[in-house]
């Protein structure tokens, strides 16, 4: 079943459990409820739902301030670029808060009261292995569950610390399948370096506590152990290593060396015996990556019986689980019945956190032929030509952007595996050296070889340029094994899959597995759409397409010699173009220093007596009234939380301003000045926003602050004498650096319709939307117009505004820049359907070609608006930039 009309394409936009995807009563009868629905996901989402909305309420106020702080304020990451907007992805945040949610608030712990969440009817106590806390949570690949795991320690961490009676830990034990696993997981939490890379630990003094000196984590991997404190250790090991140790050593296996054992394996390298310094700390956490492995007749399930067996003999057993997976499934593909949160496959592609596998159509699957023959590169030669012609596509095209594109092929077994290689490298000798081969059996394993010092070296020198391969350091490009690579391998420029090998389901292989290393997305945080092609036998093909039964639509398209490409497009210099003179072509255009600026000394300088007095009715509330405090987001007036004050308790009033004051500095993105805008806003609630003078100590006026009446009323007063006091219009406007167009960095943008322009710089020329596209038509033929450019973040050509609401500077980016033949520069925007913003916009552009003319002479700059349906229903033809001046121009 598609998903819903109303999903939204935006992976931060908070999801209605209304519009989730469902498989429809059809998909249910041919694969079973038990195989497609988790069945506990539908009502704690909505539960979920409800708590989110009422602010998290019933959660302790160490809980609700992590959560506010997490995913309700704005983070900025400071790169050598700048700063850049930091979000969750919504499904990230809808998994930290079911677990949260079932763990504090609904203290669902336990299989009896996970049942009640069931939607199904159909699970029992009995289907639940374990008698302590365990929430499985589901992401698709590439959805960053490595993310989700970070925001649950951190909370199990800080609600240990500084909530009284917690049952949680400040100690985790993360726990990996494997070696390729363990690898990536340290790269994030050794030093507790993703704490701090991310938002993730709030400033000092928020909320009142000291977050970040609190946080005091001493991180140990696999062997490295230091000094073990009764708190703050985070373990990081593959499964292996928490064991009791004892058992003799095996012969050395290649499957350790590159997967690392598998998790029914029973290993005992030499070591230090992890399981024992874990069972030593007072109380524990678990956190599981790669999750699917953790079922009952499992060794990894018993060593965690086994932890929470000795923390029971101490009195108190593991504080909870958090399995993190994509595909929580047992052997027989039933869900395991413990997973809370489900964000599925066909959800991520459709919001662009994934890649979107393409298959050929059927017209090009009929000329792929199976040859006869002995030779399995004989048979599947067509197969393989497709790939490497599609792969060379990807590779051209993004190597642009400084991009790697990597070919992976799957075979049946390790000759033909070689005979692939030695073919790929003998038919495309530019190939050669660039094909990296894993040698696997059919399960997928490493296949055992040798024992010597020499072949543990080349294992490892496997493993690292497995993991480097998508950086130009490597020499590799294709990799061909016939290991399905279900996991740690996270490659992100995989673009191209070539299945040679069959699958059916009794190999307990999903398709989403197959396909999974060609998920992860390149340009992250970029609106493009990326695609992954997957080609290769019927009998792949046929595997592949079973992926449906899980909503996923997958694209088909023509592919093969002659057809067009698919995935992103690199927009560029054209400098291989001999017939463009790029130095004629080019555009240099002044930076001039920026007008409107923020003056942040001149907060303190807001007088009192001069605010406007709304003097607002106080309304008399019950004494149960006054014990609910409701804030609401001043734009939407959506709740934001609500403060349940418990009887006879006292709020304090403080806390009530200091979230006031946190978030206009937050809305106008203010820097330092809190104890002085607490200060002001005490004054004016007190004497100055009701019709009398009132105390902050009275709990009536409390409450009467969360009437949205008042509160925006508080806002509007407080935000327009900042702004006025800070936001300044300098007059300066001299030019501080040159921007030539000629040193536009490539840009990686979705593919869409282009033009070929004679007269732009670029190999190509594209709009944002048809109109663009049109107008930029138009300036190629032009008869006046002698260079022209489509603007874009490549550039980095804005200029800065304020925001119609008279509150922010913003910047903005005209659509087009264009050079006529008497010399002048004319920037232009072109404007469909307008708001708010667009006369600001024009006003402040007329004025900095103004300001351009006079400081960058003898240049002169002109601006230009263009509406679209001015355009559209003018009556007299409009061929030069002269006419569309006259016609459209002030």
């Amino acid at each position: 079943m598609p998903l819903n009309p109303a999903f939204p394409a935006d992976p931060y936009a908070i999801l209605s459990p209304d519009v989730r995807w469902y498989p429809g009563d059809a998909t249910l009868g041919d694969m079973g409820r038990d195989k497609l629905i988790p069945p506990l996901v539908d009502k704690v989402r909505r539960g979920v739902c409800h708590w989110r909305e009422s602010g998290y309420a019933g959660a302790s106020e160490i809980t609700r301030a992590l959560l506010h702080y997490w995913f309700e304020r704005d983070h900025f990451i400071y790169g050598a670029e700048g700063p850049t907007l930091w979000r969750w992805y919504f499904a990230q945040r809808e998994a930290v808060e079911s677990a949260i949610w079932l763990y504090e608030v609904a203290v669902a712990r336990d299989p009896i009261s996970l049942i009640a969440y069931d939607s199904s009817g159909a699970i029992s106590a009995g289907m639940f292995d374990e008698v302590w806390t365990r929430y499985v949570l589901k992401l698709a690949t590439g959805a960053g569950k490595t993310k989700v795991a970070s925001l649950l320690i951190a909370w199990s961490y800080f609600h240990k610390l500084y909530v009284e009676g917690s049952t949680l830990s400040t100690n985790t034990l993360l726990i990996a399948p494997n070696i390729i696993v363990l690898d990536r997981l340290r790269v994030d939490f050794d030093g507790g370096r993703i704490f701090y890379s991310d938002p993730i630990l709030p400033p000092n003094g928020y909320e009142g506590k000291d977050w970040t000196a609190d946080f005091q984590l001493t991180v140990h991997v696999q062997d490295e152990i230091g000094h073990v404190a009764p708190t703050g250790n985070l373990f990081l090991t593959n499964i292996h290593r928490v064991d009791e140790g004892g058992r003799a050593t095996p012969a050395w296996d290649l499957r350790d060396q590159f997967l690392g054992p598998k998790p029914v394996a029973k290993t005992t390298d030499s070591k230090v015996d992890l399981g024992v310094i874990v069972r030593s700390v007072p109380d524990l956490i678990v956190v599981n990556d790669e999750a699917h492995h953790v079922r009952l007749e499992t060794d990894w399930f018993k060593q965690i019986e086994g932890l929470d067996a000795g923390l029971r003999r101490r009195g108190s057993g593991l504080s909870a689980q958090f399995d993190l997976t994509a595909t929580p499934k047992h052997t027989n593909g039933a869900i395991f019945p413990q997973t809370i949160s489900d964000y599925p496959l066909v959800e991520a592609i459709a919001q662009g956190v994934v890649k979107t596998p393409v298959l050929p159509d059927a017209a090009s699957r009929a000329r792929l032929t199976v040859r006869q023959s002995d030779d399995f590169v004989e048979q599947y030669q067509d197969h393989l030509d497709l790939g490497v012609l599609e792969w060379r596509r990807s590779y051209d095209e993004l190597a642009k952007a400084g991009k790697k594109s990597v070919l992976f092929v799957m075979t049946t077994d390790t000759s033909n595996c070689d005979r692939v290689a030695d073919w790929l490298q003998e038919r495309h000798p530019d190939l050669k050296g660039k094909v990296l081969v894993i040698h696997t059996n059919k399960s997928g394993d490493i296949a055992e070889g040798g024992s010597s010092k020499a072949d543990k070296a080349a294992l490892d020198e496997l493993r690292k340029q497995s993991r480097e391969i998508d950086s130009w350091d490597s020499p590799y490009t294709v990799v061909v094994s016939v290991m399905v690579l279900r996991e740690g391998w996270d490659v992100r420029n995989v673009t191209t899959i070539v299945g040679l090998r069959p699958f059916r389901a009794a190999s307990n292989i999903l398709p989403e597995q197959t396909i999974g290393r060609g998920l992860r997305r390149m340009f992250f945080g970029q609106d493009v759409k990326e695609q992954v092609s997957v080609l290769g036998t019927e009998g792949f093909l046929e595997f592949v397409e079973t992926i449906k039964n899980e909503g996923v639509e997958l694209e088909r398209r023509p592919m093969g010699p002659g057809t067009n490409p698919v995935g992103p497009m690199v927009i560029e210099i054209d400098r291989a173009n001999p017939d463009k003179d790029i130095a004629a072509l080019d555009i240099e255009l002044p930076k001039l220093k920026p007008r409107i600026e923020r003056q942040f000394y001149r907060f303190e300088e807001i007088d009192d007596a001069e605010l406007p007095t709304p003097r607002l009715a106080l309304r008399m509330f019950t004494d149960a009234e006054q014990r609910e405090i409701v804030f609401r987001d001043i734009h939407t007036d959506e709740i934001s939380h609500v403060t349940q004050l418990d009887a006879g308790a006292v709020a304090d009033w403080r806390n009530v301003v200091g979230w006031f004051a946190k978030s206009i500095k937050d809305d106008l993105r203010l820097v330092g000045g809190y104890d002085v805008l607490f200060g002001k806003l005490k004054h004016f609630i007190e004497d100055g926003l009701f019709a009398a003078p009132v105390s902050l100590d009275d709990p009536n006026v409390l409450r009467n602050l969360s009437e949205v009446a008042v509160t925006r009323a508080l806002f509007d007063t407080i935000k327009g004498a900042i702004n006025r006091l800070t936001i300044h219009d300098s007059g300066d406007t001299h030019v501080i650096d040159r921007i030539k167009l000629s040193e536009t960095r490539p840009q990686v943008v979705r593919r869409r319709d282009t033009i070929e322009a004679t007269k732009s710089l670029m190999n190509k020329v594209t709009g944002d939307n048809p109109f663009e596209l049109a107008f930029a038509s138009f300036l190629e033929a032009a008869g006046d117009v002698q260079a022209f450019y489509k603007n874009s973040e490549a550039t980095n050509f804005t200029i800065e505004y304020q925001s119609a609401g008279g509150g922010i500077v913003r910047d903005y980016r005209p659509d087009f820049i264009a050079r006529d033949t008497a010399g002048v520069i004319w920037i232009i925007e072109t404007k469909g359907r307008e708001d708010l913003e667009d006369p600001r916009k024009w006003e402040r552009l007329k004025l900095w070609c103004d300001d351009a003319s006079a400081q960058d002479a003898p240049n002169r700059y002109r601006a230009l608006f263009v509406r679209q349906d001015a355009w559209e229903s003018t009556l007299n033809p409009v061929r030069t930039l002269a006419d569309a001046d006259a016609a459209f121009g002030e």
